[in-house]
């Protein structure tokens, strides 16, 4: 293994690790807030409302996330829904990641003792002071793990742009070892992923920390 040869290629792999990181953020910055707002829905009483996110939730569920980017960018242009490839894989990143954070939250949401509302309740607090000062707090605590495992996953799953023509991590290191017909380029690809992974893992242990105070 050359290290001119490595020098050569980190460039572009770390070009590439850049767009990864660029869909990891926006995945996340969109479909934690959405998880919680469907999360919400699916536990409302409204029923129309209640149904019509079930069945999102099964579609973005029971659908594998490649086949959604390829629909995304591919399928619907066709009725007239046109993305820019970067903007139809936030779109169905985000889309996707969100109903499987709605099903989590949703479970956070009902372990927790509904006397803690009605304790809200004779205290004056609105439903959305109750939900943010109380509730949510303690469903942040109950589901981090399961967030965790989630998190995990979108660093890995970014690799599926490369579907719609977008230079990933993934598709940087394919392009380097096609040409020079070599692993090498692959082996810093896994050596870089697996940083990833290991940073989010050591924030997401930060997080748990700070919301140990829950009980």
């Amino acid at each position: 293994m050359s290290m001119q040869y490595i020098s050569e290629i980190l460039p572009s792999l770390f070009q590439g690790a850049l767009l990864t990181l660029q869909i990891f953020f926006w995945t996340l910055v969109g479909s934690l807030p959405l998880g919680i707002l469907v999360s919400l829905g699916l536990t409302s009483k409204i029923k129309p409302l209640k149904w019509i996110l079930e069945i999102y939730v099964w579609l973005m569920r029971g659908t594998p996330l490649l086949l959604q980017l390829i629909f995304v960018f591919y399928g619907l242009p066709i009725i007239g829904i046109v993305f820019e490839r970067y903007d139809a894989a936030l779109v169905a990143f985000i889309l996707n990641y969100a109903a499987y954070f709605a099903e989590i939250f949703r479970g956070g949401f009902q372990s927790v003792d509904q006397g803690q509302f009605e304790a809200a309740r004779v205290l004056r607090l609105s439903y959305w002071q109750t939900l943010r000062k109380i509730i949510i707090p303690q469903v942040i605590k109950i589901v981090i793990p399961s967030i965790g495992n989630e998190v995990i996953n979108l660093v890995k799953d970014s690799s599926l742009v490369y579907v719609i023509g977008l230079g990933d991590l993934l598709r940087a290191g394919n392009v380097a070892t096609s040409r020079d017909v070599t692993l090498v380029p692959l082996m810093l690809v896994g050596l870089i992923y697996l940083i990833l992974v290991g940073i989010c893992t050591l924030i997401l242990r930060q997080v748990e920390k700070c919301y140990a105070y829950f009980k």
